[in-house]
């Protein structure tokens, strides 16, 4: 710690004698016909001497400009660039801190043609909808990828994680000249793409392939961005291979290979690890294959990168992954991708639980201790088909296919208290699970454009069937103790055969009103889902040593649920390029049916109509500043197994018991959101969300005084929850090399649920607070470092006498910091604290947690030698609380302990003829 508060006093002391100047520059651009302002120009500054951008701004609805910035240079180049219009320059000379040019006129380019963009230096040019960089106007480092070169880009921030965010907006897909590399994993693309065979990087809304065909406006939340590669520069192969050893056996190995062929790619994956990350390791997910378009990760070993699962398991978790992806164009009317995954983890854990349960009438406690072996095997097969016959119509196949096989081993015991901690009753459970899973689905859609006015019609149809074969041999004792004193065994084995198809088909005709901005959607869609369920219970016969073949009834169901949804629906839009709003109004028609093979007195048929609706509007008035706007009613029924007033008893300590007389539910959603963000990295957010249900369906629960339950279900109103957050941003440049973000906000919510015990409804009010602040300061080439601090605090109280509220805090610090010794030597630290002051007696309140990696790149920079050490403080813990309307609950597992490892990771690339060496993603911190 006291090197890095001697790093950063260095730096101030710098700062004091640096003799850059602050400048600001401003002017109104207008055209040459009418003298009309120009909105959405780009204005650039570069350096007179290397012609590297120092910054640059887009003209906002009147044609007005203002760069702002601080350089030690005395002169500067300005140059003003819009389509259509001749590129204006200006050499300004910087003998004043303010300096204002008035009004410029732009003439019109005789060359130019409508719809056409005339090629110019200038290195972002804004398309329509599309922001354009140049990637030659950006100078970085000879081997730079795509991630060093988009953290050059004015308004583009990427955190240590890969994570992308363009003018404040996250990006949730990239593409290589407009199709999807490995799945649309944004970080494979980035850390694995070299700049120079790279020609532009276009930024634009997210959108669906049906809606970029459209014309439609599409995700105003998200940004998606397309690199267009060099032609010269499409041909080759690139990849890298790692692996590392450590001590306490730990390894890690992985690697990628990818050719690429002009339009055909071809990538293969391999990987696997025994220190709880996926497939891919510590520092190859995070290097090679990165945080994917949806990447979630447990903690414990698994990770969902675009829903696949790789690793898995509380624990100390063992995980093998490898997988393959092919995508070419077979003419210019049909391009296909296909990809294969598989991921394999084997997991232990040892688990503690300690619950206080708050009703009404009592509190008592649960404590428990487990322990799980785990064994899991996944195939994941998929496929697109992209298909343009012609100009108008567009179809799409997505064929899906999934094979999962998992073995679970587990013991428990657990023991339940009354409020005096007397024993009340006490359970030891031992399971063997053997399930197999098959998952088949196909998503069909096509569009068809009529006309240039933005009428289509558009089809989608999907299927899915999903089977599953459970085998699990139960085996426990529930001793109770008290008035009634007994013991209650079972021994049994479980069969369970699931089948659940759906069936989803929708037609969508648009009707342009006026233009194509004024339209009338009308949309019809039918869903079909059949689910059927055999559970079969046997007994274990302790005469003959086996199982019974006569199932056990009481403990058995047999039953086939079917839920059909018919729904018409309108809506009635307006989009153009700031403006996109629409109101839909959607009527449902919901037929149940249940029918009971062994209990037909419990068949049962629902039907339900309902009228929901949407209301949107999102408003952008320049490209830094948007506005947005939700609200939509739904109706929903609950899962008609708790229409059913069978009984489940498989619990011995919780019978489960469905109502028929439930009513569906009705939610309300609003969200609201504001966001400015300019291109020198300042900006401010503000939303608000809430949310409120009537005639929830909510568990009803009777405790008996031996502390066993029994549970129903009943719609319940009241139910409402509410958030909102303000945060900010703001960018000081201190000089060229040195730039400090600080960036802060705040946040609330207040959630109010309803429960019921014992024939008693109360609600539980939780008040939230949320404070976070953090910086990021980046001295280039030289270091960075990121402190970040979060403070939570929760209040909940309880609106029936006798319940005592509950306050919670939490406090959490993380401090990242990089630092380049040298051009090859690299030292990264990534150091969490957290401190949570009310967890329960025996478990760890508070915490350090520091990783710490050191790189040195060898044979020309294309291998890469690292020492990485987990855990330097040995504080690592997986204790964490878990709070609700009616339970307190703190758990702890086993965790992965300290370790060191020494790897070695190298990288190739052929891709173009002057890639020669490096060229790939910086070595991984093994």
């Amino acid at each position: 710690m006291k090197k890095i508060l001697i790093i950063v006093v260095i730096m101030l002391t710098t700062h004091a004698y640096s003799q850059s100047q602050s400048f600001k520059i401003s002017g109104k651009l207008l055209s040459e016909e009418g003298n009309t302002p120009l909105e959405s120009a780009t204005v650039y500054l570069e350096r007179v001497k290397d012609s590297s951008m120092v910054t640059y701004t887009i003209t906002d609805r009147n044609g007005g400009f203002e760069l702002v910035d601080k350089i030690a240079d005395k002169e500067i180049n300005l140059f003003i660039s819009f389509v259509g219009y001749e590129t204006y320059f200006k050499t300004i000379q910087l003998d004043s801190p303010e300096i204002k040019l008035g009004a410029i006129t732009l003439r019109t380019d005789s060359n130019a043609l409508d719809e056409v963009i005339v090629k110019s230096a200038a290195p972002v040019v804004i398309k329509q909808d599309t922001l354009e960089f140049n990637t030659a106007s950006f100078k970085t480092k000879k081997d730079a990828n795509i991630e060093d070169l988009l953290r050059e880009l004015p308004g583009v921030e990427v955190d240590e994680n890969g994570s992308i965010k363009i003018n404040g907006k996250s990006v949730d897909k990239i593409l290589v000249d407009g199709k999807p590399f490995f799945g649309s994993d944004p970080t494979i693309t980035t850390r694995n793409l070299n700049k120079d065979i790279i020609s532009k990087i276009q930024v634009s809304d997210t959108k669906s392939d049906a809606e970029a065909f459209a014309g439609e406006t599409g995700n105003q939340t998200s940004k998606t961005i397309n690199l267009v590669m060099k032609e010269d520069k499409n041909k080759g192969i690139f990849g890298r291979v790692a692996g590392g050893v450590g001590t306490d056996d730990r390894y890690e190995y992985a690697g990628m290979f990818n050719l690429f062929k002009g339009d055909q790619r071809l990538s293969i994956l391999a990987g696997g690890n025994n220190i709880n990350q996926s497939g891919f390791s510590y520092g190859e997910i995070s290097k090679m294959l990165g945080g994917a378009n949806s990447m979630v990760s447990y903690g414990n070993g698994t990770v969902i990168i675009d829903g696949r699962s790789f690793g898995g398991g509380q624990g100390i978790t063992t995980s093998r992954s490898s997988g393959a992806n092919y995508a070419d164009d077979l003419g210019k009317k049909l391009d296909i991708s296909a990809n294969y995954f598989n991921s394999k983890s084997d997991s232990e854990n040892e688990s503690i639980t300690e619950r206080e349960n708050i009703f009404t009438d009592r509190t008592f406690f649960n404590d428990s201790q487990s322990k799980t072996i785990n064994e899991t095997d996944t195939h994941d097969l998929g496929m697109e088909v992209r298909i343009k016959p012609d100009s108008m119509l567009f179809i799409s196949v997505k064929p899906k296919l999934t094979y999962i096989n998992s073995e679970s081993i587990g013991d428990a015991n657990e023991q339940s208290y009354n409020a005096s901690r007397v024993l009340t009753n006490e359970s030891t459970t031992g399971t063997y699970v053997d399930n197999e899973t098959k998952n088949f689905s196909n998503d069909i859609s096509f569009t068809k454009r009529f006309g240039s006015k933005g009428s289509f019609l558009r089809g989608n149809f999907y299927v899915d069937d999903k089977t599953s074969l459970i085998d699990n041999y139960f085996n426990s004792e529930v001793v109770y103790y008290g008035d009634n004193p007994r013991t209650v065994e079972r021994n049994q084995y479980r069969k369970t055969d699931d089948n659940s198809n759906t069936t989803y088909w929708s037609l969508t005709y648009r009707l342009p009103l006026i233009g194509k901005e004024f339209y009338l959607d009308f949309n019809y869609e039918y869903r079909n889902t059949i689910a059927k369920r055999r559970f079969s219970s046997f007994d274990y016969d302790a005469v003959a040593e086996e199982f019974e073949t006569d199932i056990n009834e009481d403990f058995s169901t047999d039953f086939k649920n079917t839920n059909l949804l018919n729904s018409p629906s309108a809506k009635l839009g307006y989009q153009d390029k700031k403006l996109n709003t629409y109101v839909m109004a959607k009527y449902l028609f919901r037929d149940l049916e249940n029918i009971d093979y062994l209990r037909p007195n419990f068949n049962l048929k629902r039907s339900f109509e309902a009228l929901t609706g949407t209301t949107y509007l999102s408003y952008r008035p320049t490209p830094q500043k948007m506005v947005y706007l939700y609200y939509n009613v739904n109706n929903s029924v609950p899962d008609i197994s708790r229409f059913q007033a069978f009984s489940d008893i498989t619990d011995p300590l919780n019978t489960v018991t469905g109502n028929p007389l439930l009513k569906p539910s009705t939610t309300h959603n609003f969200y609201t959101y504001y966001n400015i963000y300019n291109p020198n990295g300042n900006g401010f957010s503000l939303y608000m969300s809430s949310f409120m249900e009537d005639n929830a369906v909510v568990a009803k629960q009777t405790i008996n005084d031996d502390l066993s339950r029994e549970t129903t279900y009943v719609n319940a109103k009241g139910i409402y929850r509410v958030n909102g957050d303000v945060s900010l941003s703001r960018k000081i440049k201190i000089d060229s090399l040195r730039t400090v973000q600080i960036y802060g906000g705040i946040g609330g919510g207040i959630n109010r649920s309803v429960n019921f015990n014992n024939d008693v409804q109360f609600a539980n009010l939780a008040k939230t607070t949320s404070v976070n602040i953090g910086a990021r300061f980046v001295w280039k080439d030289v270091m960075e470092l990121r402190p970040y601090y979060t403070l939570s605090y929760t209040k909940n109280t309880f609106n029936f006498e006798g319940l005592e509220g509950r306050d919670f805090t939490n406090h959490r610090i993380r401090i990242f910091n990089l630092v380049n010794f040298t051009k090859k030597l690299e030292w990264q630290n990534d150091i969490n604290f957290n401190y949570n002051p009310n967890v329960a007696d025996g478990f760890q309140k508070s915490s350090w947690f520091w990783n710490s990696t050191l790189s040195y790149s060898v044979l020309k920079d294309q291998g890469t030698i690292t020492l990485k050490a987990f855990d330097l403080l040995k504080q690592n813990t997986n204790a964490t609380r878990v709070v609700n309307q009616n339970f307190v609950q703190d758990q702890q597992n086993t965790v992965l302990r300290q370790y060191f490892m020494i790897g070695f990771s190298w990288k190739f690339n052929s891709l173009g003829a002057n890639a020669g060496q490096g060229g790939m993603a910086p070595p991984p911190p093994m």
